[in-house]
């Protein structure tokens, strides 16, 4: 193993953990991480496993707020890409597990959405 870094979890942050988890979970056919006997309302960070490579975990923040994009206060920072053979099947998946379309598409090989609680994301059309 190298001694370069890796990414090993890209965590997301939101007002509720488990949902977001249970909704990136509908989105990619993964698993969220088995929580046996911890306390719902204890949880703060959660996790979706993968098989694919990076983990992506769900941090408790008590005041979030959702990011405004395109533009406004609230700037993106980051999003999530997400590779798909056929934009329109990707997309009806996408909004039957929750997501919404975002009004401004800025290309015509990847579509914008919104996760339930307004992280913007993409469904990329694989090459």
């Amino acid at each position: 193993m190298s001694n370069l870094p890796r990414l090993q979890v890209y965590a997301l942050d939101c007002p509720d953990p488990i949902a977001l988890a249970e909704f990136y979970a509908l989105l990619t056919g993964s698993e969220v991480e088995p929580l046996d006997d911890f306390p719902i309302e204890d949880v703060t960070w959660i996790e979706m496993m993968s098989e694919q490579g990076p983990v992506l975990g769900f941090q408790k923040i008590a005041n979030y707020v959702a990011p405004t994009w395109p533009e406004g206060p609230v700037p993106q920072q980051a999003h999530l890409d997400f590779e798909v053979s056929d934009l329109d099947a990707g997309e009806e998946h996408v909004l039957s597990v929750g997501a919404t379309k975002a009004e401004y598409q800025p290309g015509e090989t990847f579509r914008v959405y919104y996760d339930p609680v307004g992280h913007p994301f993409c469904l990329v059309l694989a090459d």
